[in-house]
């Protein structure tokens, strides 16, 4: 059915790199999502009339509030639709992001307003009447938002949306509390047993966890997260494919929303190379990247020795050391400069963010071991923190 909506309604589907595809998607994914919960927000109105359940009226704004979520989903990319302009050159992809981080606000709205309704009913507890109507909306209900998770959690795989991945969170988180709510109006039937605001409370918990989990996941690239590691290794594989290019470091990924990404790396060159030729490759690189990664690049050349001995002796020497010192780190950039009476080693350490020891005692304990290694040598040592992983 998912795909037969999607041959149906989102023209080109399977372009998902496409910003106007993943506004379609998100059209489709808004308007689905707003027909069926304000029915289903109806619904529940009128099983929590005949019943007197607090817990399944409050699961009625719930759903009313999950209407409201698709419009935001629907606006948000519709927004990240937009193309770049002079004030916004990357464009306006962080709007789905954005759109994200204000569904879960509403999650988390609706569990905390739950959660203070179903106290409520546990300190002035009241019989809650069984009605076959009710029962039978609240299964249909259940059925619904499983459908509305698979939906969008298929759409958001596709599209690799932050957005529509928060709104299927919230669709199972639906299905569980209605089927939690359903086990209370049996309880409620056959046990007499007061368990509405418990039922209620327990939503809440559950509605106000998944809230967060899907604030987070859209905090996180909002803020700036690390690249996948997947994506790193493939870039790296794909660059150093060329025998001209020998190494590749401090590469940095800027993500302006989904489909829409910018990175820059320097890429090591022989420095004896043809400097035309290794433009030449510079450039080609820059177009495969973005033909195979849809990413905009932009590298820099780094000429390197790579044919005299002494040079690589001594960056072998440093190498070493820098291990003995700290395991996680490497070097780039290593030049060597000599003189009558001593050589300065220059050279760029490369540390993980959560190193034990600050920048500056990690150039002191290199610099010492190099001084005891040979001491004519010098170091003059440049410290950088990791960006990929």
């Amino acid at each position: 059915m998912i795909e037969c909506l999607l041959r149906r309604f989102v023209r080109d589907y399977d372009h998902t790199e496409d910003p106007q595809v993943r506004e379609r998607y998100g059209t489709l994914s808004g308007i689905v999502g707003i027909l069926l919960n304000l029915l289903l927000s109806g619904s529940k109105f009128l099983a929590g009339t005949l019943t007197g359940a607090i817990s399944i009226t409050a699961d009625a704004f719930n759903n009313l509030s999950d209407a409201a979520s698709s419009v935001v989903t629907l606006v948000g990319f519709r927004l990240a639709g937009q193309k770049a302009d002079k004030d916004h050159p990357f464009g306006h992809g962080r709007m789905e992001y954005l759109a994200g981080l204000l569904i879960s606000v509403l999650i988390l709205m609706v569990g905390f307003e739950l959660a203070k309704s179903s106290l409520e009913k546990i300190l002035h507890p009241e019989a809650v009447e069984f009605s076959l109507v009710s029962a039978i909306i609240l299964l249909i209900s259940v059925a619904v938002k499983l459908w509305m998770c698979a939906f969008n959690r298929n759409l958001s795989r596709r599209i690799h949306s932050a957005a529509m991945a928060a709104t299927a969170t919230d669709s199972l988180s639906d299905a569980v509390s209605t089927s939690v709510l359903f086990l209370g109006l049996l309880a409620g039937r056959f046990f007499s047993l007061p368990l509405d605001g418990w039922l209620g409370l327990a939503v809440a918990v559950f509605i106000l966890r998944a809230g967060w989990g899907a604030a987070k996941d859209t905090i996180d690239p909002l803020l700036g997260q690390k690249p996948d590691p997947e994506l790193v290794h493939a870039i790296e594989e794909t660059v150093l494919s060329h025998p001209q290019i020998v190494g590749i470091h401090d590469l940095v990924i800027h993500d302006y929303g989904p489909g829409r990404a910018m990175m820059s790396f320097h890429a090591e060159v022989p420095m004896d190379s043809n400097i035309l030729e290794a433009h030449d490759i510079i450039d080609h690189v820059e177009r495969e990247l973005m033909e195979k990664y849809h990413i905009l690049t932009s590298v820099h050349m780094d000429p390197i020795v790579t044919n005299d001995t002494q040079v690589t002796k001594r960056r072998a020497m440093v190498e070493r050391l820098v291990k003995e010192v700290q395991p996680e780190c490497t070097i780039h950039d290593f030049r060597m400069t000599g003189g009558p009476h001593h050589t300065n080693l220059i050279f760029d350490v490369v540390a993980p963010h959560n190193l034990s020891i600050s920048d500056q005692e990690l150039r002191q304990a290199i610099t010492q071991r190099i001084q005891k290694e040979d001491p004519t040598c010098f170091a003059v040592i440049q410290v950088d923190h990791l960006f990929v992983e």
